[in-house]
């Protein structure tokens, strides 16, 4: 019954790292990066579909992203979704493909980007937290089925995989703002 609980509160606690995870990919950081467009949604033949299912993604420089449509006639359509996104990015269409040049963010958007980040890691964390939270009481509830000693192993199994966890997410901040600050 421990093990379960324990098991549980890891495959949360690592579900919040992948979510912390996908939300840092998604911050732009002057380099290409398709997963910036993927998920971006596009109103074709009157639904609505994510990019990824309408279009191929290659990054030939670091500082461009080209979209190859499966079907041309889907490129206005792209661009308009393009243009309402909240990226800034203007879109390059020659009737085949479409180029995304990202430029140099300035040192002010960096600042902007990283405290987004941080946020997201702290929201991150208390996540973590929370999953903690739910398994201490858990376990408190299995108080008349196990040995006290069980319960004080399993409260520090809990401890130290929720700092472990933690620390996960505190290196995907190191390495986000590190990439933001690169110039």
């Amino acid at each position: 019954m421990i093990d379960e609980v324990l098991e549980e509160a890891n495959l949360l606690m690592e579900s919040s790292v992948e979510f912390v995870t996908g939300q840092f990919a998604v911050v732009r950081t002057g380099r290409a990066n398709p997963q910036i467009v993927q998920n971006l949604r596009v109103n074709y033949y009157g639904a609505s579909l994510p990019l990824q299912q309408l279009a191929n993604f290659t990054v030939p420089d670091p500082r461009l992203l080209v979209i190859h449509p499966y079907d041309k006639s889907a490129i206005p359509e792209i661009e308009k979704a393009l243009h309402s996104s909240t990226l800034g990015i203007n879109p390059a269409n020659d009737g085949v493909l479409i180029r995304l040049a990202f430029p140099p963010l300035t040192e002010e958007r960096r600042m902007e980007l990283i405290r987004i980040v941080r946020r997201q890691a702290e929201d991150g964390r208390v996540s973590i937290r929370n999953v903690r939270r739910g398994a201490k009481s858990d376990l408190e509830a299995l108080k008349g089925l196990c040995s006290d000693d069980d319960l004080h192993r399993a409260e520090r199994k809990l401890q130290d995989l929720t700092d472990q966890t933690v620390k996960q997410v505190d290196e995907l901040l190191k390495r986000k703002e590190a990439e933001l600050l690169e110039v």
